[in-house]
């Protein structure tokens, strides 16, 4: 059954932040835990950090601290919208975030969406705002079984050739 879902928690990124990577909306799990990529079988902490050849980050102070040394912000496209448990292809009624807001708080130069909703939804709601076409990158989600950690990890490889700092 839908329920409306509020996103509950802020964009995480600093000022000097290059490289914005925006998802649907946080799934169940990750709405609990008040970040992120926070479900234990979503991979995108395993593939961020073996794009950037770092340590697993356990803790949320450690994933914190891998985006800023690489000058990554995360956020999400939806603020809010009736959605079915963390399925992204219940998604209706959607409110988007004001993403052009933060970019003009920080020095985003690339953004890439997770999956096809959030492309998709960003291609309708925030590209006509920001004129800045978003690059897709596949989900990470536990969902999507069709792609192996080895294959997200070379698609996301991508990643380290935006902004100026990688």
């Amino acid at each position: 059954m839908k329920q409306l879902v509020n996103h509950s928690f802020d964009a995480c990124f600093e000022p000097d932040s290059e490289i914005l990577i925006l998802g649907s909306i946080p799934s169940v799990k990750s709405r609990e835990e008040g970040f992120y990529y926070m479900h234990p079988k979503n991979r995108f902490w395993s593939v961020l950090s073996q794009v950037y050849a770092e340590e697993f980050p356990k803790t949320l102070e450690d994933k914190k601290a891998l985006l800023k040394k690489y000058k990554i912000a995360l956020w999400d496209v939806i603020q809010s919208c009736q959605i079915n448990g963390s399925s992204d292809s219940s998604i209706s009624n959607v409110i988007p975030n004001d993403i052009a807001s933060i970019l003009k708080e920080t020095n985003i130069q690339t953004i890439y969406t997770t999956g096809k909703k959030a492309f998709a939804l960003y291609q309708k709601y925030i590209f006509p705002i920001t004129g800045i076409e978003a690059i897709y990158l596949p989900s990470t989600s536990p969902a999507n079984a069709i792609l192996t950690e080895k294959d997200l990890v070379k698609q996301y490889q991508i990643i380290r050739t935006s902004g100026n700092s990688q």
